[in-house]
């Protein structure tokens, strides 16, 4: 996903891939919290590389996450200090507006 160029990406095939994976191999705890771990670290990595690109390719300086995802505590770490590298900003809603779809 991060290799191809652009801007456009979608998760359908990870989310399969991981929900295979946990009926083929998820029999204990370790094992799903495993595949969860390693399905967040895709998703952070992608949304990270994506939102690199999308600022170098205008030259922003100032990224704005919400919904949901603006939750996840890994991927706010991550974008930080990506955007301290970058010299820019990154700004968020108040946690308690994001939550998770269907919920």
């Amino acid at each position: 996903m991060t290799d191809r160029p652009g801007l456009d990406f979608s998760f359908s095939g990870l989310k399969t891939f991981a929900a295979n994976t946990i009926r083929a191999n998820g029999d204990d705890d370790q094992t799903r919290a495993d595949i969860a771990y390693a399905f967040q670290e895709a998703v952070v990595d992608t949304l990270a590389i994506k939102c690199k690109r999308a600022l170098k390719q205008t030259g922003f300086k100032r990224l704005v996450i919400a919904g949901g995802v603006s939750a996840n505590k890994h991927l706010r770490a991550q974008l930080e200090e990506m955007m301290r590298k970058m010299h820019g900003e990154v700004f968020y809603h108040v946690p308690s507006f994001a939550r998770i779809t269907g919920q």
